[in-house]
């Protein structure tokens, strides 16, 4: 037990070294390109439903390529976050540990707006839009997915989440009559087939009784919960309001929902002071949640959010990579074809109009 702590210890030493020096190159483009959304932003929603409007091909090579370097963030930092959920598991109660994680994320969004001089008040209808992406993201969504890795291998959690994008298409579709391409559409189902080639093994070895069902029955719940967070976004987007402020407000939104729940229900309010857990929730809050959602909705404006909710479908991959490395588990060539439909179904949904 020791070795093995001591394994998990230099493990996340590592991976904060890592970090730091990734998010250190980043942090200079990064600042720029979120300096250009906040100032574009209300015009954008004001004026278009389509999106930014390129002007020439600079622009438009520049744009495509820090969506595609927001794709591969996202993709990375949502695709480690599957193993450090799991070392927030033990002593501290999983929703107790979802109020840390966006609490001390939601202080660093609305510093990160102070010290950039950004705005974070906002009108009404845009807390109204906040509030719902609070209560349905990082609230509903998350809880979901935290009970549900407590009931069912995290191979189906992941299966199931794949089905984001698809779902966004039906949700946008019946509420902002928005009509998705068929290769928006078939992309999106390549996603889930990929995902389910890479996890099948697993799959085929799940034991499906009541206690997996049920974990299924709220991956299911988490997947609606995200959509109708996207909702809410869109509707924050509309009401002209910046990313950073925005997000921040629903983390805050979410984090005092989440613990209200907490305290209903009588959770014990307990901190594990390891080096494997602060590390793991640092990763999560910073990584996982500061610095990939801002990421994610700025990328859900300029290409649309189910172009953004794919990321889902691409996190497994990486998830395999760090099973691989850190968990010596080993892959077939199904699922090497699976991560393949996956990158398939990502460039047909990139070729494809705004989704």
């Amino acid at each position: 037990m020791h070795n093995e702590k001591v394994c998990l210890g230099a493990l996340w030493v590592n991976v904060l070294r890592a970090a730091k020096g990734a998010l250190t190159a980043l942090f200079t483009t990064f600042a720029k390109a979120m300096s250009q959304n906040g100032a574009t932003g209300a015009r954008r929603a004001a004026t278009s439903r389509a999106g930014p409007m390129i002007t020439n091909t600079q622009d438009q090579q520049s744009a495509r390529a820090f969506d595609l370097a927001s794709i591969a963030i996202c993709t990375l930092a949502w695709g480690t976050t599957w193993f450090a959920i799991t070392q927030q598991f033990g002593v501290v109660d999983p929703i107790v540990s979802i109020v840390y994680r966006f609490a001390l994320a939601s202080a660093l969004l609305f510093a990160w707006c102070l010290a950039r001089n950004e705005p974070i008040a906002m009108t009404r209808p845009q807390h109204a839009s906040a509030f719902g992406m609070g209560l349905f993201n990082f609230a509903i969504n998350y809880a979901l997915v935290y009970w549900a890795e407590e009931r069912v291998t995290s191979a189906v959690v992941a299966v199931v989440f794949a089905a984001l994008a698809f779902v966004n298409l039906a949700m946008f579709r019946v509420v902002f009559a928005q009509r998705a391409s068929l290769l928006a559409w078939v992309a999106a189902g390549l996603g889930v087939a990929g995902v389910g080639l890479m996890s099948w093994e697993e799959l085929a070895a799940a034991n499906m009784d009541a206690r997996a069902l049920t974990g299924i029955a709220m991956t299911f719940g988490a997947v609606v919960a995200a959509s109708v967070a996207n909702v809410f976004a869109r509707r924050g987007e509309m009401a002209g309001s910046a990313v950073a402020p925005m997000t921040a407000w629903a983390m805050l939104y979410g984090t005092a929902q989440i613990a209200l729940y907490a305290i209903v229900t009588g959770r014990v309010w307990a901190f594990e002071p390891t080096l494997p857990y602060i590390a793991s929730l640092l990763h999560l809050s910073v990584v996982g949640s500061v610095l990939a959602f801002l990421l994610y909705y700025g990328l859900a404006r300029r290409r649309g959010y189910a172009t953004a909710s794919y990321i889902s479908a691409l996190t497994p991959p990486v998830a395999m990579l760090v099973s691989a490395l850190f968990e010596g588990k080993s892959w077939g060539l199904l699922a090497l074809g699976g991560v393949g439909l996956v990158l398939a179904g990502q460039a047909l949904l990139l070729r494809s109009r705004r989704a």
